[in-house]
């Protein structure tokens, strides 16, 4: 069996703690129910806080000291709500496990742990989206990519939050046993063995509003019109600057170009939109600017990760 440590950590998240066993331990040959090809370990110090969210719900003992960690195969590091004040024991087992070549991998906020023992230094990894900017921030070094997942860079596996922790062990079933055994722990886990698209999809967009309030008239305006054919030209006409200062002062104002703020917008009504599910996706399209559904689709697709239709089939309210 393939030996598997599951970090119990300080404030660690209960869901993502039991995630590993629950879908690796799932993993059978066909015609094999009776054979385990992962044997689970949950390893930590004598006491600690299990969370859910970040409220403290039990301690517990794990069972299986925290150096036992050593003698497996793969080292998973859940989520924590303390993931950037772990102890040196953790972080210097890490970068133990690392220089032995036993596989590492991480969910959610786990990534922190791996960034801080200097594991993901030039390399890709991920993170819950909501955590992209502070994982960056703290660790300049690491190439974040928040529109994915998973990421296997193969010795250092990083996943994005709570559930793609699931993705991440069904793909390691896969990598490990092949698609069959990884199908079958998809069926009896009832998770689909690949989910459509990258986590963009699930990042809710909040109206950027301009800095020091100096666009805000321009903005307002922006919103308004989002449906119509609007250029640059349209825009500095409205501001009553000149095409060139729009150029410049937009990004000082909100970060990004005005087409950028164009775009970014119109999907995010179009999102709306389509959750409530009441119009087609011409009318959509007609809606938010984008004239017709190739445009729509084109545009939606490449922002959010998967197609409009596919975004309304996951997200649409129910009536």
């Amino acid at each position: 069996m393939h030996t598997v440590a599951v970090l119990a950590i300080d404030g660690v998240v209960g869901f993502e703690l039991a995630t590993p066993a629950q879908i690796l331990g799932a993993a059978r040959r066909p015609g094999a129910d009776d054979e385990r090809l992962y044997d689970i370990r949950v390893c930590g110090a004598p006491h600690v806080e299990v969370t859910a969210a970040g409220d403290e719900i039990f301690r517990m003992t794990p069972p299986h000291r925290l150096d036992a960690a050593l003698d497996c195969e793969t080292i998973i590091v859940p989520a924590s709500s303390r993931a950037g004040g772990q102890p040196a024991a953790v972080l210097d087992l890490l970068r133990t496990a690392h220089r032995r070549d036993i596989r590492i991998a991480s969910i959610c906020t786990g990534a922190f742990l791996l960034a801080a023992a200097g594991l993901l230094d030039g390399r890709r990894a991920t993170t819950h989206w909501a955590h992209v900017n502070e994982l960056t921030a703290a660790h300049p070094g690491v190439d974040v990519d928040p529109s994915v997942l998973f990421i296997d860079d193969g010795d250092i596996l990083t996943s994005a939050g709570v559930a793609s922790g699931m993705d991440l062990c069904l793909h390691m079933i896969r990598r490990d046993h092949g698609a069959e055994v990884a199908a079958y722990a998809a069926r009896r886990t009832v998770m689909a063995p690949n989910r459509e698209g990258g986590q963009a999809q699930f990042v809710r967009y909040e109206e950027t509003a301009a800095r020091g309030g100096s666009l805000a008239s321009v903005l307002a305006w922006m919103q308004e019109h989002l449906h119509e054919p609007l250029r640059l030209a349209d825009i500095a006409a409205h501001a009553n600057m000149s095409t060139r200062t729009l150029v410049r002062r937009f990004p000082e104002g909100t970060g990004v170009t005005p087409l950028q703020w164009l775009l970014r917008e119109r999907v995010r009504r179009a999102q709306r939109l389509l959750e409530a599910g009441r119009s087609s996706i011409e009318e959509i399209a007609q809606q938010t600017g984008f004239r017709d559904a190739a445009r729509l689709r084109r545009h939606f697709t490449r922002v959010v990760g998967v197609t409009p239709q596919a975004y309304r089939r996951n997200f649409r309210a129910p009536r």
